[in-house]
C-alpha cells in the first residue's frame, strides 16, 4: 500500500535467501534488518510478511503454503515475535530469545526473530542483541521495527550492522481503498476514517468498526471549546486521563485474568492436601512477578491510549492552522471543520502554532517518563492561555 520500493527490495532479498539455502551465493540478503517509519506505516506488518517469505516453500511469500500460513498466524516454530507488553524489553528476555534464535531451524528455512518496537530495548538488552548481530548464527535473521534510526530509537552500533527499510505513511486514499475493498467499509466512511486516522491503518480500522473509539475521539476533539478557565483545564485533563485509564483497563483485563488463572492452575490452585497448600504458599514470588509485568503492561496501554488522543488533538490544531493560512491541503478532521474555522477566525497563526507545539511537547514529556497527569495538566493550561 504505497510501499513499492520497500516491497521490491524485500522480494529480491527473499528470493536471494532461497538461493542461499540451495547453496548459491544469493545477492541482496543479509542477516539483520531494520524496518523504520512513523506510526501506521506498517513496520510490523512488513516484518511479518518478510518473515513469511523467508519461510515460504516457493521463496516468494505466496501466502498459501504451510510456512507462510504459520508465520502470518504466529504459530511457526522457527519464527518468534517479540511484542513488548510493558514499558521496555529487558536484558533477561533478550538473552533468552537470542540464545533460542541461535539454534538450527527445526523445520523451517531460517530462525527468524522479529522485534516489534525495538526502540523499547533497554541499554543492556540492546547490548545483548548487538553481540548476536555482530556474530550471527548462519541460519538466523533478525528483523527490528523502530520509529526511526535516530540514536534515541535504536543505537548507532546496531543500526550500522543492519540493512534499513524505510517505510512511509500511506496516503488516505490508499487506506480508504483497502478498508472498502478488504474490510467491507462503505466508501464514504472509509474516506472519513482514513483522513481522521492521519495515515495509521490500524487506527482507521478501529474507528470504522468500534463505536466506542469514535466516542472517545469526539470527546478529545471537544476539548478546545471546554477550556474556559483554570478549573476547566484541570477538569479536561482529568477526563482525558481517566478515559485513557478506562480504555487501557478494558484492553488488558481479559489477558490479565487468563494469565493469572493459568499460573494459579500451574501452581496447584484448587488442589487439596499439605503438598498443594505448600505449593501455593511458595508461589508468592511468581504471582508477584506476574503482577509486576501486568502493571507494566497496563501502564504501557494507558500511555498508548493517551498518545492516540494527543495525536487527534494535534490534528485539530493543525486543521486550525491550515485554515488560517489557507493552505491548499485537506483538513484531518472533516467533521470538526466548522469548529476549526471558528477558531481560525479568533486565533493568530502564532497562538495556534503555540497550541500545536504544546500538544507535541506533552507527547514528548510523557515519552520521557513525566507523570501523564502533570504533563496533560500543563498542556491544558498552555492551550487555554494560547
Amino acid at each position: 500500500m504505497g510501499q513499492d520500493e520497500a516491497v521490491d527490495v524485500l522480494r529480491h532479498a527473499a528470493a536471494a535467501a532461497a538461493h542461499i539455502i540451495d547453496g548459491s551465493p544469493g545477492q541482496g540478503m543479509t542477516h539483520a534488518w531494520i524496518f523504520t517509519g512513523p506510526p501506521g506505516s506498517g513496520r510490523s506488518v512488513a516484518a511479518r510478511a518478510f518473515a513469511a517469505a523467508l519461510q515460504c516453500a516457493t521463496g516468494v511469500g505466496c501466502g498459501d503454503c504451510h510456512g507462510c500460513h504459520t508465520t502470518l498466524t504466529g504459530t511457526h516454530a522457527d519464527v518468534r515475535f517479540v511484542v513488548p507488553e510493558g514499558l521496555s524489553i529487558g536484558v533477561g528476555e533478550m538473552r533468552a530469545l537470542v540464545l533460542r534464535a541461535a539454534s538450527a531451524p527445526s523445520g523451517g528455512r531460517w530462525q527468524v526473530l522479529v522485534i516489534e518496537d525495538a526502540d523499547r530495548l533497554t541499554e543492556a538488552a540492546g547490548n545483548a542483541l548487538l553481540k548476536a548481530i555482530e556474530e550471527p548464527p548462519p541460519r538466523t535473521v533478525f528483523l527490528l521495527c523502530t520509529p526511526s534510526t535516530h540514536p534515541d530509537d535504536i543505537s548507532v552500533t546496531i543500526r550500522s550492522r543492519c540493512r534499513v527499510i524505510p517505510l512511509r505513511q500511506p496516503p488516505a486514499s490508499a487506506i480508504a481503498s483497502v478498508l472498502a475493498s478488504r474490510d467491507g467499509v462503505s466508501p464514504d466512511v472509509a474516506q472519513w476514517v482514513a483522513s481522521a486516522a492521519q495515515g495509521h491503518v490500524g487506527r482507521a480500522r478501529r474507528l470504522a468498526r468500534d463505536p466506542e473509539a469514535r466516542k472517545r475521539r469526539e470527546a478529545v476533539l471537544a476539548v478546545p471549546r471546554r477550556l474556559t478557565g483554570v478549573g476547566a483545564c484541570f477538569d479536561a485533563a482529568s477526563a482525558l486521563i481517566e478515559a485513557a485509564e478506562a480504555e487501557a483497563e478494558a484492553a488488558v483485563a481479559e489477558t490479565d485474568a487468563t494469565e493469572r488463572a493459568a499460573l494459579e492452575t500451574a501452581l496447584g490452585a484448587g488442589g487439596t492436601g499439605r503438598g498443594a497448600a505448600s505449593a501455593v504458599r511458595g508461589a508468592a514470588g511468581q504471582l508477584k512477578d506476574l503482577e509486576r509485568r501486568q502493571k507494566s503492561r497496563a501502564t504501557r496501554a494507558q500511555r498508548d491510549s493517551l498518545d492516540r488522543a494527543l495525536v487527534d488533538l494535534a490534528g485539530f490544531y493543525r486543521d486550525v492552522l491550515t485554515l488560517k493560512m489557507r493552505a491548499p491541503v485537506a483538513v484531518v478532521h472533516a467533521d470538526t471543520e466548522q469548529l476549526a474555522s471558528a477558531a481560525a477566525e479568533k486565533w493568530t497563526p502564532e497562538s495556534t502554532l503555540r497550541r500545536l507545539e504544546a500538544v507535541l511537547a506533552c507527547r514528548d514529556a510523557i515519552e520521557a517518563n513525566v507523570k501523564p497527569r502533570i504533563a496533560v495538566e500543563a498542556m491544558m493550561l498552555s492551550l487555554w492561555r494560547g
